[in-house]
């Protein structure tokens, strides 16, 4: 694994939250600095993590990546993900070991090819995180099944040329198919970017959407609390 930005609460105790954002393809931990100074004003008792990607970028001069796209299709192109995502889950792991980070306070923050990743990681390791939040992402393929333990927030630009729109559409039409709890924010006219007004709708979603899973449990522990009660 390469480098990692850091951002630690200054108690310096067991952080309430972390966050962990995940760059694109040619990008690395700095291209994701203002969306962490974003998320910083809101979390301030948050831990941010910004690791960068795997690899070297195999198509520039600069920047990271975590997984290849030379040569992908779709079919070559869940191979690729699932190897970065089975790295990618040991270093977060260890991270979350280091912080005492629980796995429901953590929130996977991707962009692009980092969305790809949150989402994988998400799909195939149920409530690793609690939360993810996948700017201009896609899955490698739809998913079969959903996850239970981990809220998923898709934000997309309605203009994205490199990562259409119906991506994020198709995603969360299979997701609520499934039984999964999953938001969707386009923002019309944007493109393949991390533009404010998307920032500002997941940090609205981070504030608000009460997951599912917290609904299920409350309604759960109604008839307990009421002798004789019926459900």
């Amino acid at each position: 694994m390469s480098s990692c930005l850091e951002f630690l609460p200054p108690n310096q105790g067991v952080p309430p939250q972390l966050m962990v954002l995940l760059h694109g393809v040619g990008g690395d931990a700095a291209s994701m600095l203002p969306l962490a100074r974003a998320l910083r004003h809101e979390f301030p008792q948050a831990a941010l993590l910004i690791p960068e990607g795997f690899d070297a970028y195999d198509a520039g001069p600069a920047g990271r990546q975590w997984f290849s796209v030379s040569g992908i299709t779709e079919e070559n192109r869940p191979q690729r993900v699932a190897e970065a995502r089975a790295r990618f889950v040991t270093w977060l792991r260890a991270a979350q070991e280091r912080l005492r980070a629980a796995p429901a306070a953590t929130a996977l923050v991707g962009f692009s090819q980092g969305a790809i990743l949150a989402l994988e990681t998400a799909q195939a390791e149920d409530g690793l995180a609690g939360r993810v939040l996948a700017f201009s992402g896609r899955y490698a393929t739809l998913p079969d099944h959903a996850p239970q333990q981990t809220t998923l927030h898709l934000l997309h630009g309605g203009a994205d040329a490199v990562m259409p729109p119906r991506h994020a559409r198709e995603a969360l039409d299979r997701l609520g198919l499934l039984g999964g709890d999953a938001t969707l924010d386009i923002a019309e006219g944007v493109g393949h970017e991390l533009h404010p007004a998307l920032i500002d709708e997941a940090i609205h979603r981070l504030r608000t959407h009460i997951p599912h899973r917290t609904w299920q449990a409350a309604l759960g522990a109604v008839p307990s609390l009421q002798s004789g009660g019926t459900h």
